[in-house]
């Protein structure tokens, strides 16, 4: 018996360290609950730049570079921490969209839309990429060049780099930081970014300016953080490297027919404008859709009740540079709203609200109850669980606009009989 009942309390105890252990991987990290793993420690962290600074040296960065770049660098928590914390609510697309798409911002990308038309317009000329969308990615990135981040990019990826996380990735983004200032674009102390290593008013990644960075003040260096002759032809050489379609649109906001097959908005499929104006697909304000031989992709952003985007090819470049539907939106409406277009037709519901993490998770797992194929319940909306609510919402004779919402999470609560 006492054998048996020793086994039987451990075997208790294991689960009950698994359960709490789960709980604690399921919580969002915040400031005051971080720990890194152990094994993160300053003194490591030094050994580890000690043998970084060997490859480096065999990838070609001078040693002058070497030790002007990691004379004080030492291991950031601080970036640790935001590289690792899971946002605890996600955004839904009107409180994205309303934040970005300010009357500030608008006002004041027109003031400068016409201060740096010169030079703007040349840009356009030379990549093809029109004034108002380079303005636009301006003011989204940095606040028109406001706020560039402060935090030293050498620091913060070498503390990427040595972190297992995501070390290949930031490694090379860090090689590349070297040769940037091995090329004397930059001096260290200049080199301050976001804390994922984004520098400059275009945010560029180190490999990115390598790329894609100009000298368009013919200066002798390329300065994404002081010139904006470089910033603007960096942007536009940016594009026209991504795609960027000379002459062409972005898209439009459009009006669906009542009873419009929902299933067809699934933002990737394109059809010939003909197709959607044979299914009773009009722009916003009731005119037909334009007579040109263009494909289209239909993107629903939102729920049923939100708004519609007919979108071009420009508008996958734009994804390009952010792979987010509602950064690619609110760029594109942005820089409408800059030449004078009208706002949107749709207008943020009252009940529109955001879902934390534990409640998309709640939402797979209702989901998955209900035998919808959801593998992970991860806390992450993708397109997995986008296809499952829209299937769940074909069986129960909702609008199929696969949106994961915190209204849809009552519906299933509902339905499921809690």
């Amino acid at each position: 018996m006492g054998t048996k009942h020793s086994r039987l309390t451990s075997l208790a105890l294991r689960t009950l360290l698994s359960f709490f252990a789960v709980l604690f991987i399921l919580q969002p990290a915040t400031a005051s609950t971080y720990t890194p793993p152990p094994t993160q420690n300053e003194a490591d962290f030094q050994k580890w730049v000690t043998d970084f600074k060997k490859q480096a040296l065999k990838q070609g960065i001078s040693q002058k570079t070497l030790n002007i770049a990691f004379k004080d660098v030492h291991l950031n928590l601080r970036v640790l921490e935001l590289d690792r914390r899971q946002p605890e609510f996600a955004q839904t697309f009107w409180q994205y969209f309303n934040r970005a798409v300010t009357s500030w911002r608008i006002v004041k990308g027109k003031f400068f839309l016409q201060k740096y038309h010169s030079e703007l317009s040349e840009v356009t000329k030379k990549y093809g990429v029109p004034e108002r969308f380079l303005v636009a990615f301006w003011g989204m990135e940095t606040n028109f060049g406001g706020y560039t981040g402060n935090t030293p990019i050498i620091e913060s990826l070498a503390t990427l780099s040595y972190d297992d996380r995501r070390s290949n990735f930031f490694t090379k983004e860090l090689i590349s930081a070297l040769e940037i200032l091995d090329q004397g674009n930059v001096t260290v102390d200049e080199m301050k970014g976001s804390w994922a290593g984004a520098m400059g008013q275009c945010q560029f990644m180190p490999s990115n300016y390598l790329k894609y960075a100009v000298d368009g003040d013919n200066s002798g260096t390329k300065d994404l953080w002081n010139s904006l002759p470089d910033v603007f032809n960096s942007m536009g050489n940016f594009l026209e490297k991504l795609g960027w379609q000379r002459g062409e649109n972005w898209g439009r906001e459009v009006a669906l027919p009542k009873g419009f097959d929902l299933t067809l908005a699934d933002g990737k499929t394109k059809h010939p404008l003909a197709y959607w104006q044979k299914l009773g697909i009009k722009l916003a304000d009731g005119r037909a859709l334009p007579n040109e031989v263009m494909d289209a992709a239909l993107v629903l952003p939102y729920d049923y009740r939100g708004p519609a985007f007919l979108v071009y090819d420009n508008y996958f470049v734009i994804k390009r540079w952010n792979n987010s539907d509602s950064y690619a939106l609110a760029v594109a409406h942005l820089a409408d709203r800059l030449v004078g277009r009208p706002g949107l037709t749709k207008t943020q519901p009252k009940d529109d609200r955001s879902l934390s993490h534990q409640q998309i998770i709640e939402l797979q797992d209702r989901l998955k109850r209900d035998h919808y194929d959801i593998r992970v319940l991860d806390g992450i909306i993708g397109g997995k669980t986008r296809q499952a609510v829209r299937n769940y919402q074909i069986n129960n004779n909702l609008p199929p606009d696969g949106y994961p919402s915190y209204r849809m999470l009552e519906i299933l609560r509902k339905n499921q009989g809690e």
